[in-house]
């Protein structure tokens, strides 16, 4: 898919997340943005045998938001993608709503794992990929962390585990914006360098410089689909917030909701940044 198309989805996305999150006065837009292109680029260009219309095909490709409180983010691809409607974003977080606050694999199409608990969801991934190799299923397994989760020791068993088995099958990718509910990662509890850890793990590492840019995602992916013998783990430094401009880089975002101001700002940029694309 050409980049100007994936900008236009990704834009669409960001769309659903701040609408999703004003609507539930409540949920993680910080972070949903800082994943919104490499969400995008899995689902409407890396990913393969995935139909709306049959969300369990069987030899689709699987994906695992193991950082699950980014489900806005997620519902909003999964909208975009043509899983869910589009209207029923607001309903994030409602009672009585199938968009939780995290997602649900029973309730709403296209989720493969249910999540939530920082570390699971890479462990299930981990899990998946193993099934297929034992069961000769030539399905991929993807699945998304956040760098403050990649604290948690559950994350580093699976990569153990991952490496020891050689599950070439398995993409692990890190959305590294440096910034968690606390503040920065590496004020925290720094996890850095993470690439050297996931080497230490028998890894195939491949960092990404601006994981907010469509070339260098294809570029990635690309080169973790040719790697052979061992899993990949594709760190991208992204922004937090990304594509709104008082958001970006605002820890306070993290976990915060627009309010009514906030999201007619955000919308007004978005509409910008939609008439620049279009000119192009």
């Amino acid at each position: 898919m050409e980049n100007l198309e994936l900008q236009k989805h990704a834009l669409e996305v960001r769309r659903g997340i701040l609408t999703a999150t004003h609507a539930a006065k409540s949920g993680h837009p910080g972070g949903s943005l800082s994943a919104t292109d490499i969400m995008t680029f899995l689902y409407f260009e890396e990913m393969q045998n995935l139909d709306p219309k049959d969300p369990k095909k069987p030899d689709r490709d699987r994906f695992v938001l193991s950082k699950g409180h980014n489900a806005p983010g997620y519902y909003s691809v999964l909208a975009e993608k043509g899983y869910i409607p589009k209207e029923d974003l607001v309903t994030l977080r409602h009672t009585g709503s199938y968009l939780q606050g995290h997602p649900d694999m029973k309730h709403i199409p296209g989720v493969d794992m249910s999540t939530g608990s920082l570390g699971q969801g890479v462990s299930a991934a981990v899990g998946m990929a193993l099934s297929a190799k034992i069961f000769g299923d030539s399905f991929r397994v993807y699945t998304l962390l956040g760098d403050g989760e990649i604290q948690e020791g559950e994350v580093w068993e699976a990569a153990m585990f991952a490496g020891a088995k050689k599950l070439d099958n398995l993409v692990v990718i890190v959305d590294n914006n440096n910034l968690q509910i606390d503040g920065p990662v590496d004020k925290v509890n720094t996890p850095y360098p993470i690439d050297k850890k996931y080497e230490a793990f028998n890894f195939h590492v491949i960092n990404v410089a601006d994981g907010n840019d469509f070339d260098q995602l294809r570029a990635a992916f690309k080169e973790a689909r040719e790697t052979k013998g061992m899993p990949t783990a594709i760190i991208c430094k992204t922004v937090k917030g990304k594509g709104i401009s008082f958001m970006e880089n605002q820890v306070g975002w993290h976990g915060k909701a627009p309010g009514d101001e906030d999201y007619a700002k955000a919308m007004e940029e978005l509409n910008k940044a939609e008439e620049a694309l279009c000119q192009k």
